[in-house]
């Protein structure tokens, strides 16, 4: 890629972390188009992804430059995400392979997983992410790296730091742990009225707390600010040591 290209790219997202103007735009944007349900209208490969483009975007990028062997997920509803990832993989070449969890794997959504033509790459398992019978699981079907985690099951404090706190140990150097919903910080003291979660408990509070005593990983601050529309705002986190 050209140097100056990259270059100029580097300089715009620099300046663009430092509008704060920008940043509230973006929040409220979110705000804006939550109560239509902005996420649920796209699909990856014909399957529901339920996230923004940005981040869509975001997720083949951070795939494309890390090269895993494995790709583990947590939280599966349609499956979008998992046809994303096992796209990606088939695009890299390999063996790669993508692992769903999900407490309630609807009976409909495997079948549609399953008969997708991306289904050879997906291993499914139901159960809670936090579970020590479903994170052995887990374990034994990773054997070598690259690996690459995404938590996006049950949003409360509690449960994303079990599972930063399970997974993270799979993630390596260099590649990704990702906690998606973390703007559920941001956004106003309402929004999820009949959720457990929201100000105060939610996946950002959880990465905080993490980060606090987990020196592997880094909020990738750069992304976050080339994004501006995210869902996850300090959830895209770089594993930086072994």
């Amino acid at each position: 890629m050209n140097h100056d290209f990259e270059a100029n790219n580097a300089r715009m997202i620099a300046e663009m972390k430092q509008n704060q103007k920008l940043a509230d735009m973006s929040r409220d944007w979110i705000v804006a188009t939550a109560p239509y349900q902005y996420s649920y209208h796209f699909t990856w490969m014909g399957r529901p992804i339920i996230q923004l483009p940005q981040d869509v975007m975001a997720l083949q990028e951070i795939i494309w430059k890390v090269q895993p062997k494995f790709i583990i997920e947590t939280g599966v509803a349609h499956g979008g995400s998992l046809i994303l990832s096992a796209s990606m993989l088939q695009l890299i070449g390999g063996e790669g392979r993508v692992v769903g969890i999900d407490i309630d794997i609807r009976t409909h959504n495997r079948a549609a997983i399953e008969e997708h033509p991306m289904a050879r790459r997906i291993d499914l398992i139901e159960g809670s992410s936090i579970d020590e019978a479903t994170i052995q699981k887990v374990r034994g079907m990773v054997d070598g790296g690259p690996v690459l985690v995404i938590l996006d099951s049950n949003h409360t404090h509690e449960h994303v730091l079990r599972e930063l706190e399970l997974y993270s140990p799979l993630v390596t150097n260099g590649s990704y742990l990702i906690v998606m919903d973390t703007v559920v910080e941001d956004l106003p003291a309402n929004s999820f009225p009949n959720r457990p979660w929201g100000k105060g408990c939610n996946p950002k509070t959880a990465v905080w707390e993490f980060l606090k005593t987990n020196h592997r990983f880094i909020a990738d601050k750069e992304l976050d600010g080339k994004l501006l529309i995210t869902v996850a705002p300090d959830g895209y986190l770089k594993c930086i040591a072994d």
